[in-house]
């Protein structure tokens, strides 16, 4: 199934979370420094999915299976805790959590979720959230300069 346009700017996000996920893994397949892995991580977290879990659960309605939502609830706050640890320090063994909890993640909002919303919701509502989006959405682009993961 094609994503909605209204949904596709939370779909672009999610293609830089899963490379921040490849970034995060290769990192500790290369034995980086898990402090420059960390570093990464926060930057990532301060500059993409901070602001992208703000714009979800701002944005994004209850429906009516809001077993979904509440389960991307849950899941946003989870790798909240991680990050709020990972602050403090990391080892390879959170990194690795983090990764995993993040890739999941995404994989449920676009298995499950997303396309739970186009089914539920109708074209006027997924357009009301495209224009908030197109107001509130700032893409970045992932130029951190350590490119540890090369």
């Amino acid at each position: 199934m094609k994503r909605n346009e209204n949904l596709i700017p939370f779909s672009r996000d999610h293609h830089y979370g899963l490379l921040c996920v490849w970034k995060i893994r290769q990192g500790i397949r290369k034995n980086v420094e898990s402090d420059r892995i960390r570093a990464y991580v926060m930057y990532f977290w301060k500059e993409h999915l901070e602001e992208h879990f703000k714009l979800e659960d701002d944005l994004l309605p209850e429906i009516q299976n809001s077993e979904m939502k509440n389960m991307m609830d849950a899941e946003h706050a989870e790798i909240r805790e991680l990050i709020s640890k990972i602050s403090a320090s990391a080892d390879y063994d959170l990194l690795e959590t983090f990764a995993k909890s993040l890739q999941q993640h995404i994989r449920f909002e676009e298995r499950k979720l997303f396309p739970e919303y186009e089914e539920s919701l109708s074209e006027e509502q997924l357009e009301g959230i495209g224009r908030q989006l197109a107001q509130q959405h700032h893409p970045h682009d992932d130029a951190y300069p350590d490119e540890f993961w090369l």
